[in-house]
């Protein structure tokens, strides 16, 4: 059996058997997400999921580490993985039970993603165009790389609205990462998207509608500083744009969502950090689709630009500008039909 495989399933079997205990946990300790006018169940749910994720993912990579007898610069890079990823957890689990302000959340986010950045080096130092030329960020790489990382994290975190659509978008992200990674025979990176794609699956079994447990910002925070930062990882490997194109790609519905939040908010005189119930999931749950029905769209709009995003990979870098701009069309004309885009002309 192959390496990500044995990662695979080892994620899958600890969410499976730890989460139970999870659910014990919230309950006794009062981490449950009570209804209120923003939010569309209508009974606590416990929230702290983001522990058997957390657990389930650490455990395959660890596992599989010793397995493959990583040393070097791989076994390096893991550790700072797994660090930065520790600390991104305990920011969320911190908010899951205390609800922090949004400026010190946004804080810790920096201070978990500045350890990968600046102690281990994880950081994109330069890219290439479509036409193949180098471009040097130079003293950019060190804030390029925390605003990547910060900002795809909260995407995850922004999104964590109905029953299963963060961890199922997580999970459509990784598999197309996944897959990217094993055309390229990138071996690292196959392990590390197969424990976050085993984690989401097995976390899906408690967290479709009806959920029976949230995965809380423990869980979306950690999700989304994993995928950032795999996708970092890849792209140092292979020194193209397309390895951070793929993950932008492959999370569009989240980004998509964030960047209208941030319009929407700003342009209502709005803090950009307050929530409101203008997301795309609210959106679609407003024109008449049930929450399974919101969330399955939502899953195959994700499968589609994962897709996309693997046929990138395979053709040239004028033919990928092409592709991206197809993509970007059709989604702002879906945007638009749907009248997503409305939601930020009516904020004015």
């Amino acid at each position: 059996m192959p390496q990500w495989a044995i990662a695979f399933f080892i994620a899958v079997g600890v969410i499976l058997v730890s989460t139970p205990a999870v659910i014990f946990l919230a309950n006794k300790t009062g981490a449950v997400d009570k209804p209120d006018a923003r939010k569309v169940h209508t009974k606590p749910i416990p929230r702290i999921g983001g522990i058997g994720i957390y657990l389930a993912v650490s455990s395959a990579i660890i596992l599989v580490s010793v397995i493959s007898n990583f040393e070097g610069e791989t076994l390096r890079t893991i550790t700072g993985l797994l660090i930065s990823g520790t600390l991104m957890f305990l920011v969320g689990i911190i908010d899951d039970y205390k609800n922090l302000p949004a400026k010190v959340k946004l804080l810790g986010q920096i201070l978990a993603s500045s350890v990968l950045v600046v102690f281990y080096d994880v950081r994109v130092d330069f890219i290439t165009d479509p036409f193949g030329d180098y471009i040097y960020l130079e003293w950019l790489a060190i804030p390029a790389t925390l605003f990547w990382l910060v900002g795809l994290t909260n995407t995850v975190n922004l999104i964590d609205g109905l029953d299963g659509l963060a961890a199922g978008v997580s999970g459509l992200a990784a598999t197309t990462i996944l897959l990217v990674a094993m055309e390229q025979h990138f071996f690292m990176i196959t392990i590390l998207t197969a424990a976050l794609a085993g984690s989401t699956l097995g976390f899906l079994f408690y967290n479709t509608n009806p959920a029976r447990i949230f995965m809380g910002d423990s869980g979306s925070l950690f999700l989304g500083f994993m995928l950032a930062a795999i996708s970092i990882i890849g792209a140092v490997k292979s020194a193209a744009t397309i390895a951070l194109i793929v993950p932008i790609l492959a999370l569009g519905i989240p980004i998509l969502d964030t960047t209208f939040a941030i319009l929407r908010r700003y342009l209502g005189g709005q803090p950009i950090f307050k929530p409101d119930k203008g997301h795309l999931h609210h959106r679609l749950l407003s024109l008449g689709f049930t929450q399974r029905q919101a969330v399955l769209l939502m899953y195959v709009i994700s499968a589609m630009l994962g897709l996309s995003a693997v046929a990138l990979t395979e053709v040239s870098g004028q033919i990928a500008a092409l592709i991206l701009l197809v993509v970007a069309f059709s989604i702002f004309y879906g945007a638009r039909k749907l009248g997503i885009l409305t939601l930020v002309n009516s904020s004015r």
